[in-house]
């Protein structure tokens, strides 16, 4: 540990503009501080892909520029990594207020998750991992993903298993690239609740892309679907299907990495490692639910969880219409089910939680109908008085009651290419 501690490098990363102004600044810092630049802008991953390649010791740490680090986080970090030296280990990323930098200390009953878009999100952690870690709340949380801007890697390893994907731009997916691939060949990821860094979060990027943010958010998800996710990534696509049309760019070196790291599947990561995942193990179905009757489409119309479902015109678009029916009789789109409390409705969308009863569904793909099982009531298209609410009514097979699944893919072909 001591031999760490004193191998350590700092690398601090800024603006061109700040120039010599920041260079004498650093040089009266208490710790060796180097600063490196760019010649070009080139974004987080690069930037940090060049700080690496610098870092003497054995270990190296990253940290966003707007971080404030407690006294003590440094130790118990390294300290995981001498254990076992593929752990990845992040600290408690604690809030700091961008208006007013008011310092406020994060849960450690948090880890690290996704939804359909790939987006990292903040999830309970489940009593899954409370029992393996013997109701330890000090213990080290193996988290399936992590935030991505604060962790520490032993420096062999961080190139051992492919540092970062090159063929990313800018900023954005970097996060679960990493978390899925240090998971699949091999490693540990950890959330080191005896650590705790500060970080300032905004409300929005006062950044700009070049090509553009959604471009760029695009291209990089897609690659992260491409390599690591097998035919899982199909959800991404049908999420955002405006990634298909965004170059992708060559993905054969990262498969070959796969290849050779000899790395699990995706399926293996969401048994054991994620199986609270939003992604469901196993599916009959994903894609749009249409009404014989009216040939329109259900739509969570962007709502959150406990609103209504509803319905729209089918866009074919993905995003909100789409849905998946899966093998434990769940109609969900992303983290939320259809549910239905009462026999009349109305029919809501509510966090996903596995145990059937209000978000069990059967569907008949003969007949076309979806029966709500604890209800015994089929779903219908609305009435008159609301156009755009389905509503659960006796069932008698009538075309309003029919509803159409069928699965049309271009991510496949694209797959298969």
């Amino acid at each position: 540990l001591n031999q760490l501690l004193c191998c350590s490098l700092n690398l601090v990363f800024f603006a061109e503009h700040l120039g010599k102004k920041l260079e004498d600044y650093i040089k009266t810092l208490p710790v060796p501080t180097r600063l490196f630049r760019t010649e070009n802008r080139s974004g987080l991953i690069r930037a940090r892909l060049l700080g690496a390649k610098h870092v003497k010791g054995d270990v190296i740490t990253f940290l966003d520029a707007h971080c404030e680090c407690t006294e003590g986080w440094l130790e118990p970090l390294l300290a995981r990594i001498v254990e076992d030296r593929s752990t990845v280990v992040c600290p408690i990323i604690d809030v700091i207020s961008d208006t007013t930098f008011e310092y406020i200390q994060a849960s450690d009953m948090t880890w690290g998750g996704f939804n359909w878009k790939l987006n990292f999100r903040w999830y309970r952690v489940p009593e899954r991992e409370m029992g393996r870690r013997g109701g330890d709340r000090t213990a080290p949380l193996r988290t399936p993903t992590m935030a991505g801007g604060l962790f520490a890697i032993d420096r062999d390893y961080f190139y051992k298993i492919g540092s970062y994907d090159e063929g990313m731009d800018i900023w954005g997916g970097e996060n679960l690239e990493m978390s899925f691939r240090v998971w699949q060949c091999g490693g540990r990821l950890e959330i080191v609740p005896c650590s705790h860094v500060g970080h300032v979060f905004r409300d929005k990027s006062p950044y700009s892309f070049p090509g553009g943010v959604q471009n760029v958010v695009l291209h990089n998800a897609a690659r992260v679907a491409e390599v690591w996710m097998d035919e899982w990534g199909q959800f991404y696509y049908a999420m955002n299907p405006g990634a298909l049309n965004v170059p992708v760019g060559d993905v054969s070196e990262r498969r070959a990495l796969r290849e050779r790291l000899k790395c699990k599947s995706f399926r293996w990561y969401l048994e054991n490692i994620y199986p609270e995942s939003q992604m469901p193990l196993d599916y009959y179905y994903l894609g749009e639910i249409r009404n014989a009757d009216t040939s329109n489409c259900l739509d969570t119309l962007g709502g959150k969880a406990g609103q209504p479902l509803g319905m729209g015109y089918c866009h074919g678009m993905g995003g909100n219409q789409v849905f998946a029916y899966t093998k434990r009789k769940q109609i969900m789109s992303d983290d939320n089910c259809l549910d239905a409390a009462h026999p009349r409705g109305p029919i809501k969308l509510i966090r996903c939680h596995g145990m059937r009863g209000n978000q069990e569904w059967t569907y008949d793909s003969k007949t076309r109908v979806i029966k709500h099982t604890n209800t015994g009531m089929c779903l219908d298209k609305p009435e008159a008085a609301d156009v755009w609410k389905p509503v659960l009514r006796p069932c008698d097979r009538s075309r309003g009651q029919q509803w159409l699944m069928q699965v049309d893919f271009k991510w496949q072909a694209r797959h298969a290419s």
